[in-house]
């Protein structure tokens, strides 16, 4: 229990590294940088299928091991990857891109100073403005340093310039007050309580969670069956032979996840980065996962080739789903992402649980139980598939 407890916590890095890896890339690219990270902790699952029962056998045959001190001490080997892993991201890992955590919201004003936010003003136009006021909106050729303010975090305490500013920005055509919102909603800030409530009860986040739910969550529940479904239905494969067979289950995740992501990608910047693109394609790879899953189970194959060329085709489409959903998460509360990751990831967590249940009730039908959780899958992505994949009015996450 105590060794379970420190797992657990482990399996849970997995969300602080989809925050990290959101902040160091843009939106463009991010669903393909979230879903290469992602792929690779989930194949780690299918290479535990080799590693760890080859080193707990080399310890009884070679170093004389009983059994139940062999699996104990096979958990060294990890142990020592893991801290070795932790020590050299703390050494050699930046924080964000711009340097410090505690930085990024003086980087954020910084840069909004080199677009030229304090433009050249008409003397007409500031008329009314305080004296102190008006030096934020100097001419652009005084010393920024001398006259210029530091962006105030509060957008209450940012005056918007006037209409007819002039300004020569040389990257974004975005409006002064634009560029400030737009800032402050992708700026990452710890939430309050309301605000974490608000991020729970909003309809997108809810479209994340249960995509991921319904994804993430199958793969768990499959990963932890699928060695006894080979061996129920090809007998002759053996413990072993069947053990291999399932783990490349996960093992291809290293592959079909972070192609969801880069195809989340290119559909994002072919329909000229608009959020839906993604939406529309998430659910498009859970439908077809439903229905490979539907196949599976109805068929229930006992020809080696139709069986395996079916989950390779399930594989495919539903590792794939989880590259596209943390493709979409950044999106929806960037100011949040730390919350909605954490909500997505747990309800993929949550749907192992449900559908590790339909296994159990289910017994060694296990054929039965893919066609119920690709019901499901389908049921459950129709219900959400109508919602924005952005809140009304959220100037940040396009």
């Amino acid at each position: 229990m105590f060794l379970r407890f420190f797992i657990g916590i482990l399996g849970g890095s997995f969300v602080p590294c989809q925050v990290w890896t959101t902040a160091f890339f843009d939106k463009n690219v991010v669903g393909t940088a979230n879903a290469l990270t992602g792929g690779f902790g989930n194949a780690g699952g299918g290479i535990t299928y080799f590693v760890m029962p080859a080193i707990y056998n080399s310890l009884m045959k070679n170093q004389h091991m009983t059994r139940h001190v062999a699996w104990r001490v096979s958990f060294v080997v990890p142990g020592i990857l893991i801290v070795t892993t932790a020590v050299a991201m703390l050494l050699f890992c930046p924080d964000t891109p711009t340097g410090k955590w505690s930085e990024r919201n003086q980087v954020r004003d910084t840069t909004l100073q080199n677009h030229q936010m304090l433009g050249v003003v008409d003397a007409s136009a500031i008329g009314n403005i305080s004296a102190e006021k008006r030096m934020d909106y100097s001419d652009s050729s005084i010393n920024e340093n001398e006259h210029q303010r530091p962006l105030n975090d509060d957008k209450k305490d940012i005056l918007p310039p006037p209409a007819n500013t002039h300004f020569g920005d040389h990257e974004a055509h975005l409006t002064p007050q634009q560029m400030m919102d737009t800032a402050q909603g992708e700026i990452i800030r710890k939430p309050t309580p309301k605000e974490i409530a608000r991020v729970f009860s909003s309809p997108q986040s809810w479209v994340t969670g249960i995509c991921y739910f319904c994804s993430f969550g199958a793969e768990l529940a499959i990963n932890s069956i699928l060695g006894s479904y080979y061996q129920r239905n090809f007998p002759k494969l053996g413990l072993q032979q069947s053990g291999n067979w399932a783990a490349m289950f996960g093992l291809v995740n290293v592959v079909f996840r972070p192609l969801g992501g880069y195809f989340s990608d290119v559909a994002y910047k072919a329909s000229g980065n608009n959020v839906w693109a993604k939406k529309i394609l998430l659910h498009t790879y859970a439908l077809i996962t439903g229905c490979f899953l539907i196949a599976i189970g109805v068929l229930n194959p006992k020809d080696k080739s139709t069986m395996f060329g079916l989950i390779a085709g399930m594989a495919f489409f539903l590792d794939g789903g989880n590259g596209l959903n943390y493709a979409l998460v950044p999106h929806v509360h960037p100011h949040a992402n730390g919350v909605i990751s954490g909500m997505t990831g747990a309800f993929g967590n949550l749907g192992g649980i449900v559908f590790a249940i339909v296994f159990r009730y289910n017994l060694t039908q296990y054929g039965r139980s893919m066609w119920i959780i690709g019901v499901m899958t389908i049921g459950l992505n129709l219900m959400v598939c109508w919602i924005k994949p952005i809140p009304k009015g959220q100037i940040g996450g396009r």
